[in-house]
């Protein structure tokens, strides 16, 4: 053996160290990502003529931010990403980037009164795709549903299976309280997929992801603590949130994860969370440091999202 590679050696040997593999599971809130051309659905608002003068030029540049901050995590197996209009702008995403040569969608058109959806970006070479389908559910006092799905995919990674979820709960438009119940809803419909799923194996490994327009310590986060560890957290970055409302950070965009996860060779741990935060994605308004948005009501001030991207770690022993 070369003398120069024994110290390695014997402290592999005595430390008992594997070797480990390690992957990333993201998600964004792009912010609006609208394409340019008039659709069926509710996106007058961002057309070239429209309130938000949405140009191809602007969309150009909000798809190379994109790929910007996805090349920055280190091109995660998964992206989950919410505020998308429809496939053709998450195949755009893949087209213009390299790195994604090897990556597919996961989505389905939902009924949100905005027209806009939720997906999922994924690697195929690492990961096989096993099933998908959503959860579409009518919000309280409502007939039909007018809100976004929560898109979920069961996926393998070599011999290890896990399930994956994407949410954006109905936001926060007409006061907190009033617009609770609604997120209620959509956090208790997740639930019941959850619990279906650990009923048959409570070994089962969950990542849950998304833009759930509520904090850690309101009702319809916390019903999800009963069986999932939440990742992120206020220490997850320096200002102790992913999005910044009225001069107060707070965390709106979460990760979290089934026991199966922390008791398995396939394993992601709780404080791998992390909101990313370059310098790049923040700017100042009124004296405070908020996430550089793309729009500021209908001004254009080419930022990136109102909302930060956060990840988790996956770590597997071989």
């Amino acid at each position: 053996m070369n003398k120069a590679l024994l110290p390695i050696f014997i402290v592999l040997l005595f430390t008992g160290c594997k070797a480990q593999k390690t992957e990333r599971i993201a998600f964004y809130n792009v912010e609006n990502l609208f394409d340019t051309i008039n659709g069926p659905n509710n996106d007058e608002e961002f057309l070239p003529k429209g309130n938000k003068q949405w140009t191809s030029q602007r969309y150009n540049t909000k798809i190379s931010q994109i790929n910007e901050i996805i090349c920055a995590l280190k091109t995660p197996m998964i992206i989950g990403l919410c505020e998308i209009e429809n496939e053709f702008v998450m195949n755009d995403i893949l087209k213009r980037n390299k790195k994604l040569k090897q990556y597919s969608t996961v989505h389905f058109n939902s009924l949100d009164a905005r027209g806009i959806d939720v997906g999922m970006l994924f690697n195929t070479k690492k990961l096989n795709l096993i099933d998908k389908g959503f959860i579409r559910f009518n919000l309280p006092e409502q007939k039909t549903p007018t809100s976004r799905d929560i898109v979920w995919a069961k996926f393998s990674y070599k011999k290890e299976v896990f399930f994956a979820m994407v949410n954006h709960w109905p936001s926060r438009r007409g006061g907190t309280e009033k617009s609770s119940p609604k997120r209620i809803k959509a956090s208790t419909e997740a639930k019941r997929f959850i619990d279906s799923l650990l009923m048959e194996d409570p070994n089962t490994q969950i990542i849950l992801m998304g833009d759930l327009n509520d904090y850690p310590s309101n009702r319809s986060v916390e019903q999800l603590k009963e069986t999932m560890t939440p990742c992120i957290t206020k220490k997850s970055n320096k200002y102790g949130g992913t999005n910044c409302y009225r001069g107060e950070w707070n965390i709106l965009d979460h990760i979290m994860i089934s026991e199966g996860f922390q008791n398995n060779k396939f394993n992601i741990k709780p404080e791998s969370g992390n909101i990313y935060t370059p310098d790049y994605l923040i700017t100042e308004y009124k004296g405070n440091k908020v996430p550089f948005r793309t729009y500021g009501g209908s001004k254009y001030l080419s930022g990136y999202s109102d909302h930060l991207p956060v990840f988790v770690e996956l770590q597997f022993n071989r």
